[in-house]
């Protein structure tokens, strides 16, 4: 799918399409009452409700309540009509009612490669496969879910443009970035770059351009996690590109718990691919063609509702996701893989072992 649209207006129409119609795109949406979830694959009522939430100024008032990662969520969805989309507005309750907290269960008969592993059944809150889940571990770019949920609470504008700076290419460490200082794209463009290609420099960008400035985004991180329960976290940017950004599994676990309300993270992190137009006034206006950063998305092999993958030589390869395998809807964490092969071999494991288990 290509996007070359002719102005910022159209861009971000074209934006947040985003492909979101394919069936094989799993754009996994909490449902239903009581102890129940239910993937929505993309399609219409998917696309409607991206437009709904992407076209607003104001993108808080679309997002849900967030689960503090322990017991009963009670999630509200209100959609507020817009006059280019909609011709009225709708209001949607889920409620999801994860039973218990970490205990034992019917755990998978698996064994896995990597430094931490974690999977929980989503729909009791019971983990179903632990290993060194409670120790913190760097996690690298899996950072970029939390910093994606604390701009998207502070409901700013998404079609503001925002012009990237030398000093948000500037890090703990030095990365390798297909942007630009003086590329220009709007807060909506900027968030899906970090979330879907993971670009540090995005980023980056949010947070310098966050209520209060950069230093008031990384508290702003840090306070999300202690209202998560994220006991074992810490956060010292919005890129994983510092070691020091760490967590245990079982915390991660929370947060992409967290991440799951936002109908925004879901979509972007589980977007195949998107040609950016991108606007620089120095070096010139180009398209920048990028893919989502994981082999597993970009297959569709797999309904996977959340994604965000990370690497640094401290973290080793890291991934996270939210799936529903055989009807049972589950959050997974891999931390420390020691290669690509090792993380992706880790992740289809526990998938299979998913699809056989047991269910009641």
């Amino acid at each position: 799918m290509t996007n070359l649209p002719l102005t910022k207006q159209q861009l971000l129409v074209a934006m947040i399409t985003l492909s979101l119609g394919s069936a094989a795109q799993a754009a996994l949406t909490i449902n239903g009452s009581e102890s129940s979830a239910r993937v929505s694959w993309g399609g219409a009522d998917s696309l409607s409700e991206a437009r709904n939430i992407m076209s607003n100024s104001n993108s808080g008032s679309a997002i849900k309540k967030v689960d503090n990662g322990y017991g009963t969520t009670n999630i509200t969805n209100a959609n507020s009509s817009n006059s280019n989309y909609s011709s009225s507005s709708n209001s949607n309750t889920y409620n999801t009612t994860y039973r218990g907290s970490f205990g034992s269960s019917d755990m998978l008969p698996i064994s896995t490669d990597s430094r931490s592993v974690a999977v929980i059944d989503a729909e009791t809150g019971e983990s179903i496969y632990e290993k060194n889940a409670n120790t913190a571990h760097p996690m690298a770019s899996i950072t970029k879910v939390m910093t994606a949920m604390v701009v998207l609470d502070a409901g700013l504008d998404m079609r503001e443009e925002i012009t990237l700076d030398a000093e948000d290419f500037i890090g703990p460490k030095r990365a390798s970035s297909n942007l630009k200082a003086g590329d220009r794209l709007n807060r909506a463009e900027m968030l899906l770059m970090a979330l879907m290609k993971s670009e540090n420099p995005a980023a980056k960008s949010l947070s310098r351009n966050y209520p209060g400035g950069y230093n008031a985004f990384i508290r702003a991180m840090n306070r999300k996690a202690e209202e998560l329960g994220m006991s074992t976290a810490y956060f010292g940017d919005p890129t994983g590109l510092d070691k020091r950004n760490v967590a245990s599994s079982n915390d991660l676990v929370k947060m992409v718990r967290a991440a799951g309300n936002y109908d925004v993270i879901r979509r972007f992190t589980t977007t195949k691919s998107y040609d950016f137009y991108v606007s620089n006034s120095r070096s010139g206006n180009r398209t920048y063609s990028a893919n989502n950063t994981s082999s597993l998305v970009r297959s569709g092999d797999y309904p996977i509702g959340i994604s965000k993958t990370g690497f640094i030589n401290e973290a080793g390869r890291c991934v996270v996701m939210e799936t529903r395998v055989n009807n049972r809807p589950a959050i997974i964490v891999i931390l420390g893989a020691s290669s690509s092969a090792t993380r992706w071999g880790d992740a289809k494991n526990i998938l299979n072992s998913l699809a056989s288990r047991r269910t009641v």
